[in-house]
Order: C-alpha cells, then sequence, then structure tokens
C-alpha cells in the first residue's frame, strides 16, 4: 500500500469514527441553546432540523480535523 494511500484510508476512518459523537456533542449544544433562547421545550420537527443540522456541521469538522490531523502526524499526503 502504498503512502498516499493509506493516508487517505486513515483520513476516512478515523473521520468515521469521530462523526457520531461529534454529531451527538454539536446536536445537544444546539437543541440547548435554541430552547434556551426560545424559552420553551423545541417540537419534534425543531429538533429534527437541529439533528440535520448538527450532521452537516460536524461532517465538515470531522472531514477537516483528520485531514489536518493526519497531515501533522504523517506527512502531507504525496511526499
Amino acid at each position: 500500500m502504498s503512502q498516499t494511500s493509506f493516508f487517505f484510508l486513515s483520513w476516512l476512518i478515523l473521520a468515521a469514527l469521530l462523526f457520531f459523537p461529534t454529531t451527538k456533542l454539536v446536536w445537544v449544544f444546539s437543541v440547548r441553546r435554541l430552547q434556551r433562547r426560545l424559552e420553551r421545550q423545541l417540537s419534534p420537527e425543531e429538533v429534527d432540523g437541529q439533528r440535520n443540522r448538527a450532521r452537516v456541521i460536524a461532517t465538515l469538522l470531522v472531514i477537516i480535523f483528520s485531514f489536518l490531523f493526519n497531515a501533522h502526524l504523517l506527512g502531507p499526503p504525496g511526499q
């Protein structure tokens, strides 16, 4: 396995492993912030909307973080 292939494989595995806990954390913070701002409990539709929003944010976070982490640990791809 080439170094570039190993880099991209480890990048994807790390991103996949971090996705679910990061999504949960972002979702909890988002729901609590919105409840505090609106001063009421959220409806199920609002909670689902926050969950979808958390998934998008978490996807961006874990992709960027895992790339930077692997680039620091293994060196940039292609070197």
